[in-house]
């Protein structure tokens, strides 16, 4: 569903999928929505009352994550057969794919500059990857459960990650090196987001609440 602000106006609300719909991310001027599903597909949206829809069919189990490039012009999509794939958006042309994680994919988001990928999985491992030779930088395995959501900071000098464990966790991007740990919750961190200003993160939570993280 796609909700507009203004009074008296219909949600759009867009129908195709065979599963459970697990993740969707939108281009930077909404005119495109990108989803991932249980029915292992990804779908490419036009963001309008018809609802139009093409479909990527490359993944070969449940796909959980999608994350879109600063542009909008690439896709990786992240799946429980343990694989990341990128294609391009406007003719969902293949890229590569990467061969990623020894468990679940989680989560995945590119880079503010598009020159990185950074995926979670159950396998408790954070792994950034470089786009242009597929290969990985840099690898946590500081989490002591599956990891559920990994952000770059808007300035693209380091990530945030949350898990099972009930933490969140900051990385440095250049020197490979852990920032900070919070013992943040109750229960499972299931998502989490930076303010754009990049002071502030936001996490969610299986204990039913929602925390505001003040970075500095």
């Amino acid at each position: 569903m796609v909700w507009n602000f203004k009074p008296n106006v219909r949600p759009f609300r867009f129908v195709g999928h065979k599963g459970p719909v697990y993740s969707v991310a939108s281009t930077p001027n909404g005119d495109t929505i990108v989803s991932g599903s249980a029915d292992e597909t990804v779908r490419i949206w036009k963001n309008s009352i018809e609802g139009f829809s093409t479909v990527i069919k490359s993944h070969f189990a449940p796909v959980k994550a999608i994350s879109l490039s600063a542009d909008g012009s690439l896709v990786v999509s992240g799946s429980d057969d343990k694989t990341l794939k990128v294609h391009q958006v406007h003719d969902r042309q293949y890229m590569f794919s990467i061969n990623a994680h020894n468990h679940w994919v989680n989560t995945v988001e590119f880079s503010p500059d598009t020159r990185l990928i950074c995926s979670g999985s159950e396998d408790r491992f954070i792994k950034l990857w470089d786009v242009t030779n597929k290969e990985m930088v840099s690898g946590y395995e500081d989490h002591n459960g599956a990891v559920k959501s990994v952000r770059f900071h808007p300035d693209g000098t380091c990530i945030a990650s949350s898990s099972e464990d009930r933490t969140i966790r900051l990385w440095d991007v250049r020197s490979k090196r852990g920032l900070q740990k919070y013992d943040a919750h109750n229960d499972f961190v299931n998502q989490i987001s930076f303010h754009p200003n990049g002071r502030y993160l936001v996490s969610a939570s299986s204990d039913a609440t929602l925390k505001i993280w003040d970075l500095r």
